[in-house]
């Protein structure tokens, strides 16, 4: 068996995800790869030295230094994901439940929706922005896009950057989703069609429906820029945040609103599945997940009352 470096087995993922033009994928794996080597003091390690206390120290280390848990789970699947890839090359000897005891999940409790007092007067607030058919700042524009995110479902950020202007053919949105590749149809409403024809890429020789981007779609260049557009538009929305009195907000409560206003709307959880894209109703349910426990908080406390109460429900 091929002896081999577990920071080299990174190195040579990385660099098939880089020629695959998988520019996302390849930046979390050198992050990992540049948080593991820290941890390990810059020091190789072969790939058959890693064993479970060794993953378990590394968890702790990560946590010490104030990594979420989702941070953790993405570097451990991205080590599993190079060592896997390293057994099935036979760079590596399979030892079984190698990854069982640290964290590997998807934590939930942190809210990322906007409560819906909230959303309702950004929206109000936008179409009273609309009125006046102008957009003075780009704080400005920063709400629009993010109300119009909200408008299409819950739109990520990364489709509403490469969004292509062919995408869109009369008040119908059509296009795949970065993140999966899943085919999507949205028709879009009229206060979010005032939004896209304000918005709008003026130039006629770009591709895109938004002036986000400007390097060819598939390029690092491109990735890095809409990295770049991405920081910028979460610093501005936390810049908002402030002054709307809402903690936390990022590119991502839009679509954790949308998710929780269909949910208290009472929509099925499979029809917001297939509204949002996700690659299955396992993903739709970590979204929700908060929101049902609270719900069921909610029906807990009313059968106390209820009993608490003989039998008569109070309004």
């Amino acid at each position: 068996m091929k002896k081999i470096i577990l920071q080299q087995a990174m190195t040579i993922v990385i660099g098939e995800l880089r020629e695959n033009g998988q520019w996302g994928t390849s930046h979390i794996y050198q992050s990992t790869l540049n948080a593991f080597s820290a941890f390990n003091d810059y020091h190789e390690l072969p790939i058959n030295s890693v064993t479970a206390p060794l993953l378990k120290r590394f968890e702790q280390y990560l946590r010490q230094r104030k990594c979420s848990w989702n941070t953790v789970s993405t570097y451990m699947k991205t080590i599993r994901a190079v060592y896997n890839r390293a057994v099935d090359r036979g760079w590596a000897k399979y030892s079984p439940r190698l990854f069982e005891h640290v964290y590997t999940g998807t934590r939930t409790d942190r809210k990322k929706a906007l409560d819906v007092s909230d959303i309702g007067g950004l929206v109000r607030d936008t179409e009273n922005k609309l009125l006046k058919s102008v957009l003075d700042s780009g704080l400005q524009k920063t709400e629009a896009f993010f109300v119009l995110m909200f408008m299409m479902r819950g739109l990520p950020f990364v489709d509403l950057a490469f969004m292509h202007k062919q995408d869109l053919q009369g008040n119908v949105l059509s296009y795949r989703r970065q993140k999966t590749g899943r085919y999507l149809r949205v028709t879009l409403s009229e206060e979010a069609m005032q939004l896209v024809r304000l918005m709008a890429n003026k130039d006629e020789n770009s591709p895109y429906l938004f002036p986000i981007l400007h390097s060819e779609e598939g390029t690092e260049a491109a990735y890095r820029e809409y990295q770049t557009a991405l920081r910028s538009f979460n610093h501005q929305l936390a810049i908002l945040g402030k002054k709307w009195g809402i903690k936390s907000i990022s590119s991502y409560s839009a679509r954790h609103t949308w998710a929780t206003m269909a949910y208290y709307c009472e929509i099925h959880p499979g029809i917001i599945s297939e509204a949002m894209g996700h690659s299955s109703i396992t993903v739709t349910e970590t979204y929700l997940k908060p929101f049902h426990d609270k719900k069921i908080d909610e029906a807990n406390q009313l059968v106390i009352s209820f009993a608490k109460n003989n039998g008569i429900l109070k309004e």
